[in-house]
């Protein structure tokens, strides 16, 4: 599986504090790779560097095999790298239209004598065409600030894969939802690779990293740990590369 992202001994330091001491992985093309650990291990840092909202101070990133400096979200998107934080980062007084296309309007052609003009018809239809073929059962039209978590979530997930060319990155993407939103937000990430869609998935919740993901990385203390595949027979070994091995029976 050939490496759509590499990372290469990425460091970040805040002052004194080392938030990422000589961090490497990869992403596979049409890989959804879980990236684990605890509050503090790293795991934020790294997806802010490679979405442009922070700099790292040393090291490598490369997409496709061909180095980048990622510096700024602008950046990253060109790139096509789309990150979905916690927050989602919806507008509420508006439709699953205007969040798609926020800050990347559509317009009609010169010949229509309309330029400069926004195409509201042609971005509604792509919307509805995307939302059919990744199966989201929303309305494009209805507003986002009276759905439920479950459906804001699609709304930004769908956009990320939507936009995100060659990597979406996920964060805590079922945090706080039911099982049943959940089960529908773990589908648009298992079927995000038939999209042509790497995914980076960060949670805390292992039994949906073992239904979504081929691979585990885990990060404590920002330093890389190990990998494994996230399967039932490997769960107290994840749990003990989390919390440190010395730990593990107490967390088991």
């Amino acid at each position: 599986m050939a490496p759509v992202l590499e990372v290469k001994n990425l460091r970040k330091r805040y002052g004194a504090q080392t938030a990422l001491a000589d961090v490497s992985l990869e992403l596979g093309e049409g890989e959804v790779l879980a990236l684990l650990g605890d509050n503090g291990a790293g795991k934020s840092t790294l997806i802010k560097i490679l979405s442009g909202v922070v700099a790292h101070d040393g090291g490598e990133i490369l997409v496709d095999g061909d180095e980048v400096h990622i510096d700024s979200p602008k950046h990253a998107r060109e790139l096509g790298i789309e990150t979905v934080y916690q927050d989602l980062a919806l507008f509420d007084n508006t439709h699953a239209v205007g969040n798609f296309y926020a800050g990347r309007e559509q317009t009609r052609p010169k010949w229509l004598g309309a330029f400069g003009l926004v195409d509201d018809k042609g971005m509604r239809k792509e919307t509805e065409e995307l939302l059919e073929r990744l199966q989201v059962n929303i309305p494009p039209q209805s507003e986002v600030g009276l759905m439920s978590g479950g459906q804001r979530q699609a709304v930004a997930v769908a956009r990320a894969i939507a936009f995100g060319k060659r990597i979406v990155i996920l964060d805590e993407p079922t945090s706080a939802l039911g099982a049943r939103e959940s089960g529908n937000v773990l589908r648009l990430i298992k079927e995000a690779p038939e999209q042509g869609v790497s995914v980076i998935v960060i949670s805390h919740n292992l039994e949906h990293v073992m239904e979504v993901a081929d691979r585990a990385v885990v990060l404590r203390q920002g330093k890389y740990i190990g990998e494994t595949e996230p399967t039932a027979e490997n769960h107290e070994q994840l749990v003990g590369m989390i919390v440190g091995s010395e730990q593990a029976g107490k967390a088991a």
